[in-house]
């Protein structure tokens, strides 16, 4: 498939700026599968230095800072920190105000980017920085380990009212109801919609949103380019093999 367009504005900063978005993430991505493959990597690779990449609210951050020495999470929403500096165990983390290129002096023993984070750079050249980044920030021998959505599955079809549509509750705002809409598919791009309705006071947010969807083979091609040497890949967080149906493709690669 042909690359898509570039939004600058589509990025995490500008989604995740509004107080009552960054409330809802947790709520809508609580720990869960993902979450439990990514703590049992660290700990199977007895990581002492884990950066995490777009850590968000620091879910994941501040659960890896339970079992390893020295945890940097690093994300460039500011609003999103703000969460992950104040939960339980965020004292012991190092939080940075910005993206991978901030962090390239780690010297990690695993790198992360989860939540599909790897989705969100949809121009090559942000995604060749991203990943000459995480490289220069592990140790020889270091292994970065990630996801995204397996393009093959073509789980945006789903994305339409009626199939996403979700009912959640935040104890700040209230009952919430969340849906998806599908804007524009080019190339290995997904431009979408998230619609939010705040029953309490009837307040609605659409936040647009941009995705590409890479295939195994040119995630890999553009590892490599960047110096990994050897991954194992997943199709999904079970440890089972990619195959047609799988709907996430999970990579571990390791540097040189």
């Amino acid at each position: 498939m042909a690359p898509c367009r570039y939004h600058p504005a589509m990025t995490a900063p500008n989604l995740y700026s509004d107080p009552r978005l960054v409330d809802l993430y947790d709520v809508l991505n609580p720990a869960a599968a993902d979450t439990a493959f990514y703590l049992d990597l660290a700990q199977s690779l007895d990581a002492a230095r884990v950066l995490d990449i777009g850590c968000g609210t620091g879910l994941l951050t501040c659960a890896l800072a339970d079992t390893v020495h020295d945890v940097t999470g690093v994300d460039p929403s500011a609003a999103m920190l703000a969460v992950a500096r104040n939960r339980a165990g965020g004292e012991r983390v190092r939080w940075i105000e910005g993206d991978a290129q901030a962090a390239r002096s780690i010297d990690a023993d695993l790198v992360l980017m989860t939540g599909h984070v790897a989705q969100v750079f949809t121009d090559d050249a942000s995604w060749r920085q991203t990943l000459s980044a995480a490289y220069d920030a592990l140790r020889p021998g270091g292994r970065l380990a990630f996801e995204s959505r397996n393009p093959a599955c073509a789980p945006w079809r789903a994305w339409t009212p009626d199939a996403s549509r979700r009912r959640v509750e935040s104890q700040k705002y209230g009952w919430v109801d969340v849906w998806h809409r599908v804007i524009d598919v080019t190339g290995e791009c997904v431009r979408f919609a998230t619609h939010y309705r705040f029953e309490r006071d009837g307040a609605q947010i659409i936040a647009e949103s941009e995705l590409r969807f890479r295939s195994q083979a040119a995630l890999e091609s553009a590892l490599r380019e960047a110096g990994f040497v050897s991954m194992s890949w997943y199709g999904g967080w079970s440890r089972k093999p990619v195959d047609a149906a799988s709907r996430e493709l999970v990579v571990v690669a390791m540097r040189d």
